[in-house]
């Protein structure tokens, strides 16, 4: 596997990058709907400080993942994707990046309108404040944070569905080339 990959396929990097960020959102997605409930206790603080600092690390990987690739490009279409499944691809992936920014900087703005203790990032550095403390700013960041996550779950949903279905029923390449060689076999 190439780090940048193919016009067949996506290199390790690429594909390093989704699954890492997918796998740190699905931990945010849960722990954030459980920290609510949580009592405020030192425990309640840590996973509030762990959500925060797990996704500003997403909105930095995000960067990285994007920046990566308008570097390298995307692997060609299958040959003979109608033209109409590209472009609800092309924008549910436009879509997801917009999402995957727009959650943790609305979360992060929601922090800091809040206007309470200084927040560090994994303890390691201070994370500045994007406002001064702010009730609307807070309220609205907050809506904006949970709304976006509720989109992110119904993109992620269409994603994955339309990966499955292309592996299941068109039997095309698409789940695999985002997988190490050899998890399916695959015509790539």
């Amino acid at each position: 596997m190439t780090l940048k990959g193919t016009a067949e396929r996506w290199g390790w990097m690429s594909q390093a990058l989704h699954w890492l960020i997918a796998v740190l959102i699905l931990g945010l997605g849960i722990g954030g709907l459980i920290m609510g409930k949580l009592p405020k206790t030192p425990n309640y603080f840590w996973v509030y400080t762990a959500h925060k600092s797990i996704g500003i690390s997403v909105l930095a990987l995000a960067v990285l993942r994007l920046l990566w690739r308008l570097y390298v490009g995307a692997p060609k279409p299958i040959a003979g994707t109608p033209v109409w499944q590209e472009r609800v691809a092309n924008a549910t992936h436009i879509m997801l990046y917009v999402l995957i920014f727009t959650i943790p900087l609305a979360g992060w703005l929601y922090d800091s309108a809040r206007g309470l203790r200084t927040f560090y990032w994994f303890g390691l550095f201070e994370m500045p404040a994007l406002v001064s403390p702010n009730e609307t700013i807070r309220g609205i960041a907050l809506e904006i944070h949970k709304l976006s996550f509720w989109a992110l779950i119904g993109l992620v949903v269409l994603h994955a569905g339309a990966a499955f279905h292309h592996h299941l029923i068109q039997r095309d390449a698409t789940l695999a080339r985002m997988l190490p060689r050899n998890w399916f076999s695959s015509k790539s």
